[in-house]
């Protein structure tokens, strides 16, 4: 069963502590896993709410925060394929970190991180990695730190409601 998130209105979202986890789910199983994408793909669409149709790069600028990058990689019928990531200052150029790849199931209402980057160079995220990493398999760590990292921007302020230029 999926989580139905109806209109949204302002900033009343639909909270996804309502994602029905069946009683034979543990973390690190199928059944949590696929409650965590539900999950990704609720917490996403609050920082995105027109995700389906955004095209280019957006910039999500907010106070006492790095700049919030995202960017279309790809569009098919069911899914888009986007990066979501901080650029750092490094030496002569920038790094992207943690450098997510999210691609998107709208049908199924389901966002999977397809890949991060592994060794991530902002102290704060690699502690959430290192802690994670001790306990959960690759794929479960990549959507809970994507799911922490929407919790932390979200509460940050950030939101891609308008185009940026490319």
């Amino acid at each position: 069963m999926l989580c139905y998130i109806g209109p949204m209105i302002g900033e009343a979202y639909a909270n996804d502590t309502y994602c029905p986890v069946s009683w034979r789910s543990r973390p690190g199983s199928f059944v949590s896993l696929m409650s965590l994408y539900e999950s990704n793909y609720i917490r996403l669409s609050w920082l995105v709410p027109n995700l389906a149709s955004i095209n280019g790069t957006l910039v999500s600028r907010v106070r006492d925060d790095c700049p919030l990058h995202l960017a279309l990689l790809e569009r098919t019928r069911y899914t888009t394929t986007l990066l979501l990531t901080y650029f750092f200052e490094e030496g002569s150029g920038y790094v992207a970190d943690p450098d997510l790849h999210v691609r998107v199931y709208h049908d199924a209402r389901l966002a999977e991180v397809q890949s991060c980057a592994r060794w991530h160079r902002h102290a704060t995220l690699d502690a959430v990695r290192s802690q994670l990493a001790r306990d959960l398999g690759d794929r479960w760590l990549r959507n809970v730190m994507l799911n922490k990292w929407l919790d932390y921007c979200l509460e940050r302020g950030h939101r891609f409601v308008e185009r940026a230029s490319t």
